[in-house]
C-alpha cells in the first residue's frame, strides 16, 4: 500500500517508523518499530501466532513506544545446527531444557556450545526488550494448541476469572499494582509476581524475577476482534 504524502509527514512528525528496522538478537532477527518517546515496550516472540502479528502492527500506527517482532512465520527459530524456542531462552536453565527437548539428537558437546553462545548474547536481547525505570513490555500472544488460563491459575499467586467460557484469553501479569487493575475488567486475569519454582525460560519468569512491570495478552490463534479491545483496553486502563 503507498502511503499519502499527508500520511508520511504525519508519521515522521509523531517519530514513527514507517518500516521497521530490523535488527537481531542471540542470532534471532526481529522487526523494531519506533513511534514517539513512551516508556511502553511491546514484544511478539513467536512467528507462528500471526494473529497477535497484525494486531500489534496495527496498533503501533497509534500506540507510543517500541515494538520488536520476531521475524519469522515458524514458533522455532534457528540455532547453529538446531533450533530453540525464543520464549524459552531467557534464563540458561530454561534454554537447556528447551534445547534438549526439540533437538533430541544434539550431543552434550552441541548443547554446551550453544548455552555458552546464547549466555554472551543473551543479555543484548534481555536489554533490547526491557522497559525503562516505570515502563511496561507487552508481550502478545496467541494460543492455538489447548494452552488456556487453566494451566496458569494453580501456579499464580492471584487470579480473577471472569470468563470462564472463554479460557484461551487472558492477562499475565507480574506487577501487582497492573494485575489489581486488570481485575476490575471483563477479562481473566492472573498474577505472577513470584512466580512457578521452576524456571521454563520464559520472559515472564524473567520479569518477575526482576521485578518489572510485564503483561501477557493471550488470545486464541484468529480472534484478532478479541485481542485487539483487549490490548486497547490495556492501554487505557494501565498507567
Amino acid at each position: 500500500m503507498t502511503l499519502s504524502r499527508r500520511a508520511v509527514l504525519a508519521a515522521l512528525a509523531s517519530g514513527a517508523s514507517l518500516c521497521g528496522a530490523s535488527k537481531q538478537y542471540a542470532g534471532i532477527a526481529f522487526e523494531v518499530i519506533r513511534n514517539g518517546k513512551s516508556k511502553r515496550r511491546y514484544l511478539l516472540i513467536h512467528g507462528d501466532e500471526q494473529t497477535a502479528r497484525e494486531v500489534l502492527r496495527e496498533h503501533m500506527k497509534t500506540q507510543e513506544g517500541i515494538a520488536h517482532l520476531v521475524m519469522s512465520e515458524e514458533r522455532l527459530v534457528p540455532v547453529p545446527g538446531g533450533k530453540v524456542d525464543p520464549n524459552r531462552l531467557w534464563s540458561r536453565e530454561g534454554a537447556e531444557k528447551n534445547l534438549k527437548r526439540v533437538n533430541p539428537e544434539w550431543s552434550d558437546g552441541q548443547i554446551a556450545a550453544e548455552l555458552r553462545r546464547l549466555d554472551k548474547e543473551r543479555n543484548k536481547l534481555i536489554e533490547a526488550v526491557m522497559p525503562p525505570e516505570g515502563g511496561l513490555l507487552v508481550a502478545v500472544h496467541n494460543n492455538a494448541r489447548g494452552y488456556s488460563v487453566k494451566e496458569e491459575a494453580p501456579v499464580s499467586d492471584a487470579v480473577s476469572l471472569k470468563e470462564n467460557e472463554s479460557p484461551h484469553e487472558f492477562f499475565l501479569a507480574t506487577d501487582e499494582s497492573d494485575y489489581r487493575i486488570l481485575a476490575t475488567g471483563p477479562y481473566n486475569v492472573v498474577l505472577q509476581a513470584k512466580g512457578p519454582a521452576e524456571d521454563d525460560g520464559s520472559l515472564s519468569r524473567l520479569m518477575a524475577r526482576r521485578r518489572a512491570r510485564y503483561v501477557n495478552l493471550e488470545c486464541a490463534l484468529g480472534k484478532k476482534d478479541r485481542q485487539r479491545e483487549m490490548l486497547q483496553w490495556l492501554e487505557r486502563n494501565l498507567p
